[in-house]
């Protein structure tokens, strides 16, 4: 039975599309406890900018943005070939993974650790206790895991919603139109609820620096998804050469018409 279900490029494909996507979404929940400079990672002078009443304000973001194109790519795809049904069903195993991950980090984290050699043996390093270290790194508050949570659902299922509503008035013209489009609006809902229920309703922070931190972290994610578009186009060219146009195009017009619910 397993030789015939591997032997479908199909369902080979989709195993990738999918396993990409789950260990993307997996990775920037996990490192994105990380801030970056972006105006220093590019070598620019660092931005100071007032915003909505907020001063000095500048392009400091997580490190759980770096794979986040992945992320989109894999959607657009996934929801093109295989229909909302195939990206709703990656996006629940997916939650159900990350939600596992933070299970598994809560225990590792109060194991009793080893006071002997362990605990100090990164202290040339400039780590002194491995323990504080491990519990800082993979301890994410509870307000940042149920906003990311939340925003991961949430904006997945309105990419997917949106990607098809686009599709069917387009049809298989303007990949650009929804790809892009989906990722514009899917991470504009993604941005205002990982930062209000993370920030704003979790930590007391003042609306109006959220909404700051919102429109600067949106406004990064709206470069990218725009930068991205030539890789979809280079995807979708991979994707078409592997299942050949027929099988693809096929594909294509079954995830259109298939039937959310079914």
């Amino acid at each position: 039975m397993i030789h015939s279900i591997l032997a479908d490029k199909a369902t080979r494909l989709y195993i990738f599309l999918g396993a990409f996507f789950v260990a993307n979404a997996l990775l920037a929940e996990m490192i994105g406890v990380k801030l970056f400079q972006l105006e220093t990672s590019l070598g620019l002078d660092k931005a100071d900018f007032p915003l909505l009443g907020q001063h000095h304000l500048s392009f400091v973001l997580s490190v759980g943005v770096l794979p986040w194109p992945i992320v989109f790519i894999m959607t657009d795809v996934i929801n093109d070939y295989y229909g909302v049904r195939g990206v709703r069903f990656l996006t629940l195993l997916t939650t159900a993974l990350i939600a596992f991950g933070f299970v598994v980090m809560y225990f590792a984290i109060h194991m009793p650790p080893d006071l002997g050699w362990w605990i100090g043996s990164s202290a040339a390093q400039g780590v002194p206790d491995m323990q504080a270290a491990f519990a800082s790194i993979f301890g994410q508050g509870m307000n940042i895991i149920l906003g990311s949570l939340a925003a991961f659902v949430i904006g997945q299922l309105v990419d997917a919603f949106i990607f098809r509503r686009i599709k069917r008035i387009t049809g298989d013209k303007r990949i650009w139109l929804r790809a892009t489009g989906s990722t514009v609006v899917s991470q504009l809902i993604d941005s205002v609820v990982v930062t209000y229920v993370a920030f704003w309703i979790f930590k007391g922070m003042p609306f109006p620096l959220a909404t700051a931190l919102v429109l600067t972290a949106y406004s990064y994610k709206l470069i990218v998804a725009i930068l991205a578009t030539p890789l979809i186009y280079l995807v979708h060219a991979g994707v078409e050469r592997y299942l050949g146009a027929a099988r693809a195009a096929a594909m294509r017009a079954a995830a259109l018409t298939m039937r959310d619910e079914q």
